[in-house]
Formats: structure tokens, sequence, C-alpha cells
């Protein structure tokens, strides 16, 4: 195995971003199996050594492919952006304003009437702008069109933060 190869050649699947995620938790587990350390015990320290560098570069590959945004952050390195590229684009102030809304409604739902009914309203919103800008992004690519793309990860980065600010909520609602 060719641990500079891209993360979709060491898993055998399509460079694009609508992926078979269960092809990739398959060919994940044939991969460690064939791979893991503990099956390189009895060998020489170069081909144990060589068996960690796969196992990490494996276990990277999957960690990126398997989530939506660090696969379309990938896919962009792929066409070229640089990560810190995609820091400097300046977003719509529309895009800003909903950002703010829906973080303010976040911040309100521990005061709501029924706060598990309001997350679960602000977890849907999220998760259906999450789903929206997978679809674009996918498009996007498709179409090698980067400057869209980019725009388009930049914002999936603002709502995938906010998810993980939903489903930390719904973890502190649960735990009352």
């Amino acid at each position: 195995m060719d641990i500079t190869s891209n993360y979709f050649k060491v898993f055998g699947l399509p460079v694009e971003y609508d992926i078979d995620l269960e092809q990739l938790s398959e060919r994940y587990r044939d991969l460690q199996r064939q791979f893991h350390p503990d099956r390189h015990v009895a060998k020489t320290a170069r081909e144990r050594r060589l068996s960690e560098q796969y196992t990490t570069f494996i276990n990277q590959a999957y960690v990126a492919l398997k989530s939506p945004l660090l696969r379309a952050q990938y896919l962009l390195g792929i066409m070229g952006v640089e990560q810190d590229d995609e820091v400097l684009r300046v977003l719509e102030p529309d895009f800003l304003m909903e950002q703010m809304s829906l973080r303010e409604t976040l911040a309100e739902v521990r005061d709501a009437e029924d706060p598990a009914a309001s997350l679960q309203e602000v977890s849907d919103q999220v998760t259906g702008h999450c789903a929206s800008l997978q679809r674009q992004f996918s498009e996007q690519f498709r179409h090698a069109d980067v400057h869209n793309a980019t725009d388009t990860v930049a914002k999936m980065q603002f709502f995938y933060k906010l998810l993980k600010e939903v489903e930390q909520l719904e973890q502190e609602l649960d735990d009352y």
C-alpha cells in the first residue's frame, strides 16, 4: 500500500462527494484486519513500523471520508484549495444573520415552555441546512465549481458547529 495515496484510492472509492458509506465501512474493516499492528507482532521492526503507519493513515482516511464536512474539505484540497483559503471567505450578510438568529433561538431553548420541542425544531432546521449544503457541494464538486464549492464548505462549517452545539444541549437536557 502506498500511504501517499489519496483517501479514496485507499478505499477503492470513486473521487466524488456522494460515496457509499457502507462500502467505506466494509473496506475499512478489511484494511484494519490486514494492517492492524497486532497482526504484525512477529514481523521485523520495519514491518511493524509500516503497519503502524498504514493503520494511522487508514484511520485518518476513514474519519475524513465518513464525515460529510471533512470529506468536502478533503475534496477541496484535491481541487487545489488550501484549508486556510476557505477560512478567509466572506459570507453573505443574510447567511450570517441567519446564523445569529439560529444561535439566539438555541440559547433560548432552556427557557422555552417545552425545551425538548424547541430544541427539536432547531435541530430539524440545522439538519435540513446541512443536508441542503451537502447536496449543493456535491453538485458543485461534480462541475468543478471551486469558488462556490469553497463558499458552501465555509457555510457547512458554521452549520456543523451549530449542530454540535445542538447535540450538546440535547445531552444536557437529557441529563436533567
